[in-house]
């Protein structure tokens, strides 16, 4: 995981890096981020095209630009370490939409954590407001 902000609170937003990560987060939230993350790092794996025909080459860059292209998984912590939320924003956090953001089994994370989105928010540049990012709203 890589630091990405403090929330208030004592609360800490991270950005998950890998697979392991991820099916880690899905185990501890009771929720699908694992399937998420696996489907947009195929789909920046699939718009890669190395810059060289040489073969030894050729993975020159990759990380970087799937780190680029893919959309941000993050995670809210507190200060033990527990998650709390789950949020997955735009490639580089653009606000260009698409985010989703949820906390345990799914549920809203608004009530109990908006003060920390919003922080994660102002981070970016971004409004994340339950609106546009809680997908199951009522």
């Amino acid at each position: 995981m890589e630091y990405v902000c403090d929330a208030p609170r004592t609360r800490t937003w991270f950005r998950l890096l890998t697979e392991g990560e991820a099916v880690s987060e899905s185990l501890e939230m009771h929720h699908a981020v694992e399937k998420h993350y696996r489907r947009e790092r195929e789909r920046a794996i699939d718009a890669f095209h190395p810059t060289t025909s040489v073969f030894i080459e050729q993975d020159i860059n990759k990380e970087a630009h799937i780190r680029r292209s893919m959309p941000l998984f993050l995670t809210l912590r507190d200060q033990d370490g527990a998650a709390l939320a789950t949020a997955m924003l735009p490639p580089n956090a653009k606000p260009s939409g698409g985010c989703i953001i949820v906390g345990p089994g799914n549920a809203d994370p608004y009530p109990e954590h908006a003060d920390a989105i919003a922080a994660l928010g102002a981070h970016f540049g971004i409004t994340l407001d339950r609106g546009s990012c809680y997908p199951y709203r009522r």
